[in-house]
């Protein structure tokens, strides 16, 4: 078989018959090469589209939900319509204490302010925000730590900054842990620094974080609270806990039962299911595309090579007439068969990794990206292109079984 696969002669007569059907190869070829191209840049998009919701989301618990006060809109207990409420820091004691199934209760707080370094300055968004934070909505640290409870306990002047932060205040490679900035003429000290991209609500110039209880002494917050992240437990239902929640803030603030907008809520673990839905429905949708183009792809190849053997039929009847025999006409058809297939699903790989690196450095960049990162695993890739090189021996044996189906003294006959 080896020798066979190297001998001149094999490839000759394989590039002879390429050469006297050039257009309907070529067409074909591109069919076979579009189908591999759909599939690699889908792949390569999903991918993407995932990667940049997990640079997003992915720090956050994803059983978790998020819940602030807004305003009734129905009145109760001589209440009008109207009301603005305000979540206290005794509800999230009794949140722990009531509802089944809670890992983490977290208060936050949130504001704009000006920070300055020296003669650097920028409006940043400014979080109270305690320890546990950072086990659902976890930061990768570049340096130093995170707020501790001594922080909180001693309502300390710390903070921790986002990478960007530490790019607009500071010279390129000034070690920032056990410096100080201003924020709103307060010197706090920074305690740590984590990568950028990560949501934190504040805006795309950088999140400064500090102790919640310095937070509430500093900005005069007494005992609220701005919103809280609740998460639940792996085996319980955030959907449920949601809904317990936002009951037991409605009976302890005296509001309506049935007042929706009194408290409002986002259910990140819901988001995320259906984002996970769709994502694993695209990704479905992409494969059966790609696949189904390239089937069609290589019938069409299929389609030439039995156009060929009707063309050669002449030929192979002599070749039969002295003495080849039927497995060597068949495997000569299809080596065609696979050698057409292999051409296109390399150059569809190629060009398919061309235009992801095309996405990538257009619309892959910045921190409004679309997609991140889009691409295509390699195991994937030689799954495809497996898949292409054993669905061109399969259909490549149809005009192969044609060819030897020809007795040599009728082909010998055919004008």
């Amino acid at each position: 078989m080896l020798k066979f696969l190297i001998d001149k002669d094999t490839w000759q007569e394989i590039y002879s018959s390429i050469r006297k059907n050039k257009m309907r190869t070529g067409i074909t070829i591109i069919g076979v090469m579009w189908g591999i191209f759909l599939l690699v840049v889908l792949l390569g998009a999903a991918k993407g589209v995932e990667n940049n919701f997990n640079k997003i989301f992915g720090s956050f618990a994803t059983n978790s939900v998020f819940v602030w006060a807004q305003s009734t809109s129905k009145p109760f207990k001589g209440f009008q319509e109207g009301k603005r409420l305000t979540l206290k820091v005794s509800d999230l004691e009794n949140i722990k204490k009531e509802i089944e199934g809670l890992e983490f209760v977290v208060p936050r707080h949130q504001t704009q302010a000006l920070a300055v370094n020296n003669f650097k300055s920028g409006n940043f968004g400014i979080f109270g925000d305690y320890p546990e934070l950072d086990n659902v909505q976890k930061k990768d640290l570049v340096y130093g730590r995170f707020i501790n409870d001594n922080d909180i306990k001693e309502k300390k002047k710390v903070c921790v900054i986002e990478e960007e932060i530490y790019k607009q205040l500071f010279d390129k490679g000034v070690y920032p842990i056990g410096t100080y900035i201003k924020i709103n003429n307060i010197n706090y000290n920074i305690v740590g620094m984590y990568k950028e991209g990560q949501i934190g609500g504040g805006g795309p110039q950088g999140n400064i974080h500090i102790p919640f209880t310095t937070f509430q002494q500093v900005y005069n917050r007494g005992d609220s609270v701005g919103w809280m992240m609740v998460t639940g437990k792996p085996e319980y239902d955030i959907t449920q806990i949601e809904a317990d929640v936002k009951l037991l803030l409605r009976n302890l603030h005296k509001v309506h039962p049935e007042d929706e907008r009194a408290f409002g809520s986002f259910n990140l673990g819901e988001r995320i299911a259906q984002v996970t839905r769709f994502l694993t429905g695209m990704q479905f949708l992409t494969w059966f595309v790609g696949i189904a183009t390239l089937i069609a792809g290589v019938f069409a190849i299929g389609n030439i090579l039995l156009i060929t053997v009707k063309e050669r039929t002449k030929e192979i009847g002599i070749r039969r007439a002295l003495g080849a025999k039927p497995w060597e006409i068949k495997r000569q058809i299809i080596l065609e068969s696979v050698f057409l297939t292999s051409i296109a699903g390399a150059l569809g790989i190629i060009f398919g990794g061309l235009v992801l690196m095309l996405i990538d450095a257009t619309i892959g960049k910045g921190p409004d990206a679309a997609l991140t990162n889009p691409t295509v695993d390699i195991p994937v890739v030689l799954i495809a292109a497996l898949t292409l090189v054993v669905l061109g021996t399969l259909i490549g044996m149809i005009p192969a079984q044609t060819a030897v189906s020809i007795r040599p003294i009728e082909a010998l006959r055919e004008e």
